[in-house]
């Protein structure tokens, strides 16, 4: 009866053993927390071109504010975006209209066209 020994006692006395006992030296260690440890460690990368762009837009002397209306998955991404990369929403969404503005110049022809139109 003695040498009978649950399922529970062999596990606790193999972990308190040492692992220089435990381990024999040709043995590759197969340990699932080496793997997890390995996925873990990751090295830095470099921030993107945008992350880098929206991290030096200059919002000190924006004053004026304007009152956007959002769907939720948006919202919901913007604050995702936020928590991820540190970048403020306000600064996201001023440097998008920004470079909304910029690269598509049909959008100052409309504003030019009525104002024109309205000056008649």
């Amino acid at each position: 009866m003695e040498n009978m020994k649950t399922l529970a006692d062999q596990i606790r006395e193999e972990l308190v053993k040492p692992a220089a006992n435990k381990q024999s030296p040709t043995a590759p260690k197969a340990s699932g927390t080496a793997k997890l440890k390995e996925k873990q460690v990751r090295p830095k990368e470099q921030p993107s071109e945008i992350l880098t762009a929206l991290a030096g837009f200059d919002t000190s002397r924006h004053k004026s504010m304007v009152h956007v209306r959002f769907d939720e998955k948006t919202v919901r991404t913007l604050n995702q975006f936020k928590m991820a990369t540190g970048v403020d929403v306000t600064r996201l969404v001023s440097f998008a209209v920004r470079e909304l503005l910029e690269n598509r110049p049909e959008i100052k022809s409309i504003i030019k066209q009525f104002i024109q139109n309205s000056d008649l």
